[in-house]
């Protein structure tokens, strides 16, 4: 019988909704109940979560619900801790470059959620760290593995589009302010000095996601806006709204054969959801066009592409939605978060690098940086390339 090779992973921040939902949830426990994965060369690898976090009622509650041995909320003595191979963090930004830092400084493999620290220079040194240190280390591109952008980067690699011409997002939704009913997200995404800002949360995705499906990111043009100035926390007290609750983006971008590409990307939590999914791409071609959402991807050829009239004076007649074909999934696609952190669980093991490091991390930090520049200059700015 071959032996499973069991990986202890130290998981911090896991008492916070991203980190309890999708990643112990969805992602480590499914992995561990189904008895772990098997590699190419047939080694078995299974995980064993230990629960992080500040609050010990929470983590003791966690680890009793879901069978889980061990929990601690000595941050820095499991990051230390000889038996553990693994440190991953979804705590709070502001906290992020600190704890990754330890973690690589003390020979962890580390994988965590983004943006990966506050700061370009900050995530810029971690991607230096992890280098010299010879870790592997993976962050969060759980877009990429949903069905719906699966499909779309199918359409892509199978040049469907023909020449790309554009991509376009929407995405959000509305956030209740939290006076009279509960918001859904945490009140620090909306207090600038505890690492909150639409621009900073959502461009560290959209630059991972530009970069999986049309190419570079060359340069960005950016209108931040905060529309709801007050909110009121956990305890139902009101405080100021500092940070960015939309960011309204126009990036401009360059395929692997050298074609510019104009992307656009609205992102808001002050808006009310009137399409199919909470996020949605658009992208048109010479030869046919495509929207994606978190699931579904329907695709539209040039052959079959209708020519409408403008004419204000009639009514239209034409359902516009039914013109368009789904486009099959041709293959059983499980959670993205969990996909990927079966990827990584596989270069751990294989001493290599995970493909979405934190080099690419560190360029969402710069897309976001530059985001929020280009805001507060009101111009377009370029964005230059990293190195190590």
């Amino acid at each position: 019988m071959t032996e499973t090779r069991v990986l202890r992973i130290a998981m911090n921040g896991i008492t916070g909704r991203m980190g309890y939902r999708q990643h112990l949830m969805r992602s480590i426990l499914p992995i561990r109940d189904q008895g772990g994965i098997t590699l190419e060369d047939g080694t078995k690898v299974n995980v064993e979560p230990v629960l992080v976090g500040r609050n010990e009622s929470k983590l003791k509650e966690l680890a009793a619900l879901h069978n889980v041995e061990h929990y601690t909320t000595d941050l820095e003595g499991i990051i230390h801790d000889p038996s553990i191979d693994i440190v991953f963090d979804a705590s709070m930004t502001s906290m992020r470059y600190a704890t990754l830092s330890k973690a690589i400084a003390a020979g962890k493999h580390v994988f965590t959620e983004k943006p990966t620290a506050e700061t370009l220079e900050e995530a810029v040194d971690l991607a230096r760290q992890a280098r010299d240190r010879k870790i592997t280390a993976g962050v969060v591109h759980d877009k990429l593995y949903l069905p719906g952008l699966v499909k779309l980067r199918r359409l892509v690699d199978e040049g469907f589009f023909g020449r790309i011409l554009s991509i376009r997002g929407e995405f959000g939704y509305w956030v209740f302010e939290g006076e009279i009913q509960e918001a859904q997200r945490p009140s620090w995404n909306y207090r600038l000095a505890d690492g909150g800002s639409m621009t900073t949360d959502m461009y560290c995705h959209w630059n991972y996601v530009l970069e999986g499906i049309i190419g570079k990111v060359k340069s960005v043009n950016s209108k931040t806006m905060t529309h709801i100035p007050t909110r009121w926390d956990e305890q139902g007290q009101a405080y100021e709204a500092t940070a960015d609750d939309a960011a309204y983006g126009i990036f401009e971008l360059e395929t692997p054969e050298g074609h510019d590409v104009v992307g656009q990307i609205n992102s808001s939590w002050a808006v009310r959801v009137y399409r199919d999914e909470l996020v949605e791409f658009q992208v048109d071609g010479t030869l046919g066009s495509a929207v994606a959402g978190l699931n579904k991807c329907v695709a539209q050829q040039r052959a079959h592409t209708p020519k409408p009239v403008w004419n204000p004076d009639l009514p239209v007649t034409e359902s516009f939605r039914d013109q368009w074909l789904e486009v099959p999934a041709n293959a059983q696609l499980d959670n993205g978060f969990k996909l990927q952190w079966e990827e990584f669980l596989a270069d751990v093991v294989a001493g290599r690098e995970h493909r979405f490091g934190l080099l690419s991390a560190a360029r969402g930090v710069q897309l976001a940086e530059l985001g929020l520049k280009s805001a507060a200059e009101r111009r377009t700015i370029d964005i230059p390339e990293i190195t190590l």
